[in-house]
């Protein structure tokens, strides 16, 4: 079987690369009988790897990242003298006040859903293969093509579950054309649930799959799934279920569902490596320079920097200028005064162990490395003009005057850094090009590096499971354990000896510094408005400008209009 998988992970590595995503807002009914078309083993695979290229976009299509991140206290999408007014479409998603006719509304579940469609289709012709051996394809194979669609189906729900929490469950698209009504929230949990532990069986271990198995299902990936769906159970029905998590993170850790270990180095999650058998990442979409790299996109994090930084700043020429569409918020006013709510300012949270080797001003160091993970401050770059060496720094797009990019927003313009300004307003329509540092977590190698975006999309990292059993042991009150699970990712942010380590015992751990730690390690990973509401504060919070929500309605978002209209069985989220 071994030689099977490593060659179906190199097929899905090319598929999901040559495929792309097209017709993405197709609603996929009638199919065609699996026996007309399934004649040979390629075939089979085909069939099997084609929802695998629609989940990697979905990571990012239809702003499901743009709201998951807008919406918590990490990042914005600022109106900068005009760019990203988009008629307030940010502002809402950072104030919490958008409406169903927001396209995200509509986009996120036809994203979810036509990975579950896609899903339960192939599935639904593995399941219809009663004779394997003709299109040379063994028992275990069929058996491993299932559970792994089982899981991405699975994946798809639990998104979709925490997106919208009142959900229909479609297992049947051969025979079934019209929608059904919404699930109960205890339905679904119980389903994904069911599902996950029906799946795990009969996947892989990575192991098995080998060095092309990056973006295939495994156990570990699935009982990853798990602990998610655990972690959140009270928010998602009422009823804690952090015993059961702790149960499956330990079993994660322990080697149960495959060997896997921490990296030694923060950036290597993120970076061309982590597509090895010694990576920690679980499970990875595959990205590739000249096809599928979606983390790379518009979507996400190459918009996430300021104009001429990829090309000038960066070296990296192969897709032109960036854009400014994502920003940590601020931490500080226009005079450079550190904001006293406790939440957001995620810049200053980094700056509380002032030794975090991320905090760093991103650097390309050549082949193949980097350093930092901010773009912050000026940034220089070098030109050669006419045979003269010269050196000039980034500027913006609305002057000619150079930028120096802070932890703050409003209307610096050409403002040199330590010299106040009058105006003192700070907001999402008011910014310009200097205001909100970038993030660059995975690195923007110069053009001529032969590995630049080429990094997997780190999916599920091992580092979530040593943090979400943390969690688990911090709310049975044992901090020291909690500590001590922290420390094993946490050392490797700081210098040997560093002091920022946590004490022992764990007497620095509050709820406070426990979601403050969850967002430094998985700051930009869109997992951060999953987690304020887990821990009770995405409405109540206040964060920058953003005040408390008037109830805690938003904490699921609205189904969209159009997704109504086209199922009447689908009732709207409360409060909407």
């Amino acid at each position: 079987m071994k030689k099977y998988i490593r060659n179906i992970g190199l097929s899905f590595c090319l598929l999901i690369a040559i495929a792309g995503c097209t017709k993405l807002d197709e609603e996929v009914y009638d199919q065609v009988d699996a026996a007309n078309f399934l004649t040979r083993r390629d075939d089979v695979i085909r069939d099997f790897l084609r929802p695998f290229e629609h989940a990697y976009w979905s990571i990012q299509g239809n702003d499901v990242y743009a709201v998951g991140e807008d919406s918590s206290d990490e990042m914005g999408t600022y109106n900068r003298q005009g760019d990203w007014q988009d008629g307030g479409y940010y502002q809402r998603m950072h104030y919490h006040t958008w409406t169903p006719q927001d396209g995200f509304t509509n986009g996120a579940w036809r994203n979810f859903y036509q990975g579950i469609v896609l899903s339960t289709n192939s599935l639904q012709d593995m399941e219809g293969i009663t004779d394997p051996a003709k299109l040379s394809v063994t028992t275990d194979e069929l058996n491993d093509f299932k559970a792994e669609l089982r899981t991405l189906r699975a994946w798809f729900y639990l998104r979709a579950f925490d997106f919208y929490r009142n959900i229909e469950i479609v297992t049947d698209v051969k025979n079934t054309t019209q929608g059904s009504a919404q699930a109960t929230p205890q339905e679904t949990f119980n389903y994904i649930e069911s599902e996950l532990k029906a799946a795990i069986p009969a996947l892989p271990l990575r192991e098995q799959l080998g060095a092309n198995g990056i973006g295939r299902w495994t156990k570990a990936a699935a009982a990853t799934l798990l602990a998610r769906l655990y972690l959140n159970a009270k928010v998602y029905i009422g009823t804690d279920k952090f015993t059961e998590c702790e149960a499956v993170c330990r079993d994660i850790i322990d080697g149960k569902y495959g060997a896997y270990t921490l990296d030694s180095r923060w950036d290597a999650p993120f970076d061309y490596t982590n597509k090895t058998l010694n990576s920690e990442v679980i499970y990875g979409f595959p990205g590739t320079l000249a096809r599928t790299h979606w983390q790379y996109d518009s979507g996400m994090f190459f918009w996430g920097m300021t104009y001429d930084a990829a090309t000038l700043y960066c070296g990296f020429t192969d897709f032109g200028k960036s854009n400014p569409r994502f920003a940590l918020q601020p931490g500080r006013d226009v005079d450079s005064v550190e904001y006293t709510h406790t939440l957001g300012k995620p810049f200053v949270k980094f700056q509380k162990y002032p030794d975090d080797l991320r905090l760093k001003k991103y650097k390309n160091l050549g082949d193949s490395k980097r350093e930092g993970m901010f773009l912050y401050g000026y940034l220089p770059y070098t030109t050669n003009v006419n045979g003269v060496i010269k050196t000039d720094t980034v500027r913006g797009n609305k002057g000619p005057y150079a930028l120096f990019i802070r932890d703050q927003v409003g209307y610096f313009l050409g403002t040199k850094p330590g010299i106040k300004i009058a105006d003192k307003e700070s907001n999402m329509n008011h910014a310009d090009h200097n205001s909100g540092v970038f993030m660059v977590k995975y690195p923007m190698y110069p053009t001529p590096d032969p590995n630049r975006i080429t990094s997997a999309y780190a999916e599920i990292r091992l580092t979530e499971v040593y943090y979400t059993l943390a969690e688990c042991r911090y709310r049975a009150g044992d901090k020291a354990t909690a500590a001590t699970l922290l420390n094993r990712v946490r050392q490797r942010n700081y210098p040997s000896g560093s002091s920022s380590l946590y004490a022992a015992g764990g007497a620095q751990l509050t709820d406070q510094e426990m979601l403050d730690e969850w967002g430094r390690e998985f700051i930009g990973e869109n997992r951060r408005r999953t987690d304020l509401i887990r821990w009770d504060v995405f409405t109540k919070g206040t964060w920058w400008d953003k005040k408390p929500d008037a109830d805690k309605h938003t904490e699921i978002f609205p189904i969209g209009r159009d997704i109504l209209s086209a199922n009447p069985k689908l009732k709207q989220n409360p409060g909407y």
